[in-house]
């Protein structure tokens, strides 16, 4: 049975809430969020305001005091960020140390801004609102009790498979590095079920915030490090890259854009920062929507934009969920600039500006007949997924086995009453779209790095995955050319980013490695050529009957041709 996803469905159509409302994720709070002028030279301390160059900031102490607000700078010490960080504009950074967020008064957030935005010493202020997961729901939900007993779901895991239909990675795990060995990746979101039986190996917790309590939050952080980071093992699920460490940063009670602050600051160049998280945008002027119309990935807001900036000119990969929102970001809505933002911000959705330098991800449909169900053409955008020039690859949106239950129930793969032994196959949206790509290139930075090579930049990343793998299709009102970009082939961005040359050499022993390990790789013949092993996967019966008899002839005479770790020709004339 198919559940086609029809264009004048809308996005979010048929959502999981009581009687179809939708999704709705508790405790997202919005940020009011105060832009200073630079002139001014605020500091920010427990007792008040101060300005660094003299100027007079008592109406805005007066303010401050009269509505029992605080401003906290947003990025952390405002002398230390101009002692460390980049001069304003280098690497098109804006000055961190112009923004703050105030504390109190939630409640009365767009009465403050307007008020607080007229103060001496201050730019302009903005209201964020909440934000929330890049998920979506999936019509034909199977709840089921869990087995005593978790079984091996990571057949279900087609995403891992060569391209087309997936990315490659069981031959990424036949690579030196390419479980994504000496990277980590921190998930930017709400919370995580920390104990889940399938996530104990490489799981380094939470670095930043406090995680919320609402089980769909945490649903979905499991869900996305089920995706980068499931253990390899016997049962559950098998990440994409397993050796690499995941981490977790929350951005409760620090606003989203200190937290992906925070997280870039404990990683290092090569490294990976994951936002799961989009906003509702000027579509419908802001206004939260079940049916996520109109939302946005979080780099339309200035401070997000800064923070995102601040982490690529650190070497660090920043991916972002391009949003559910059905919107094309190429449309001229998104030039106008927002009265209340600063007037040096220009639209980051538009290709001429400044980019974020994050690789924004879309959501692509999964191969027809996975999990009995059909999508629409394979790698053809997902009709709740934004689209645009912007966009930089896409991932499966719908049917991804992984971690987790599904949003605020237990997994409709495996439930049951222990959430650390909950699945599901049914993860959804630019969420589960974007740790796709995350695992694609955390596996190839840990090759480059294996092989002792610089790790790819953010400009580079962005360009290896425009220029390979498997390209976009059309499908019925959602041509091609309403871009999401290509679903990455892991080998492909090898072959682009390690060309290899062909060597050769005689075959002095082999294995028939007939029962491979992990269990998810193909049969191969190893043989040891030129002082390694090298891999033919697959070998037809005819080539392994070949060697099998050259070898036990006692004079074998097997030629090899190879590139690094791969054969890639083979003739036997003993």
């Amino acid at each position: 049975m198919s559940d086609q996803v029809q264009p004048a469905q809308g996005p979010g159509a048929g959502g999981p809430g009581p009687d179809g409302a939708g999704f709705t994720y508790r405790g997202a709070e919005q940020e009011l969020i105060v832009v200073a002028s630079a002139e001014a030279r605020l500091r920010a301390r427990t007792e008040g305001v101060r300005s660094a160059a003299g100027a007079d900031v008592s109406a805005l102490n007066m303010f401050l005091t009269d509505e029992q607000l605080r401003l906290q700078p947003l990025f952390g010490s405002e002398d230390r960020l101009q002692q460390t960080s980049a001069a304003p504009g280098e690497q098109g950074v804006p000055d961190l140390a112009l923004f703050y967020r105030v504390r109190g008064g939630e409640s009365r957030a767009q009465e403050l801004r307007s008020r607080i935005a007229a103060l001496p010493g201050i730019d302009t202020a903005y209201v964020k609102p909440g934000a929330v997961p890049a998920t979506v729901s999936d019509d034909d939900r199977r709840l089921k009790e869990g087995a005593p007993v978790t079984p091996d779901f990571s057949g279900r895991q087609g995403y891992l498979r060569p391209a087309p239909d997936g990315i490659d990675a069981h031959w990424a795990w036949h690579r030196p590095g390419g479980s994504g060995q000496g990277v980590t990746v921190v998930d930017v979101e709400g919370a995580w079920q920390l104990g889940h039986e399938d996530l104990a190996a490489k799981l380094a917790g939470v670095v930043v915030g406090t995680p919320l309590s609402d089980l769909a939050w945490r649903n979905h952080g499991t869900a996305v490090i089920g995706v980068i980071g499931g253990d390899r093992n016997e049962y559950g699920v098998c990440g994409i890259v397993p050796e690499a460490v995941t981490a977790a940063a929350s951005f409760q009670d620090i606003g989203t854009a200190a937290a992906i602050h925070a997280a870039a600051d404990r990683l290092g160049p090569g490294d990976v920062v994951l936002v799961e998280l989009h906003r509702p945008g000027p579509r419908f002027e802001y206004a939260e929507r079940d049916d996520q119309r109109g939302y946005l990935p979080l780099e339309w807001w200035p401070d997000d934009f800064a923070a995102v900036r601040y982490a690529a000119a650190r070497g660090i990969l920043l991916v972002e969920a391009a949003g559910n929102g059905g919107e094309s970001l190429d449309d001229a809505i998104y030039e106008r600039r927002p009265d209340e933002f600063p007037e040096w911000w220009r639209n980051p959705f538009n290709p001429s500006n400044q980019s974020s330098g994050a690789v924004l991800v879309g959501a692509g449909a999964p191969p027809p007949g996975t999990h009995g169900r059909d999508h629409g053409p394979d790698r053809s955008r997902l009709a709740f997924s934004n689209y645009g020039a912007r966009l930089d690859a896409q991932g499966w949106g719908r049917e991804v086995t992984t971690t987790g239950g599904f949003w605020d129930r237990p997994g409709d793969l495996q439930g049951g009453p222990e959430e650390v032994a909950w699945y599901t196959d049914t993860f959804s949206g630019t969420s589960s779209a974007s740790p796709v790509v995350v695992g694609a290139l955390a596996a190839l930075q840990g090759m480059l790095k294996t092989a002792g090579q610089e790790p790819m930049s953010p400009e580079r990343a962005r360009e290896v995955l425009r220029a390979t793998g498997s390209p976009q299709q059309d499908a019925p009102g959602r041509p091609a050319s309403q871009r999401i970009g290509n679903r990455p082939d892991i080998k492909a961005a090898v072959n682009r980013l390690l060309p290899q040359s062909v060597g050769s050499g005689q075959a002095e022993r082999y294995w028939d490695e007939l029962l491979p390990y992990p269990r998810e790789l193909p049969p191969r013949l190893r043989l040891f050529v030129a002082g390694a092993w090298r891999n033919l996967n697959d070998p037809s019966p005819e080539i392994r009957q070949a060697v099998h008899s050259a070898f036990a002839a006692g004079r074998p005479d097997v030629r090899v041709w190879f590139s690094d770790d791969e054969i890639v020709g083979l003739v036997v004339t003993g």
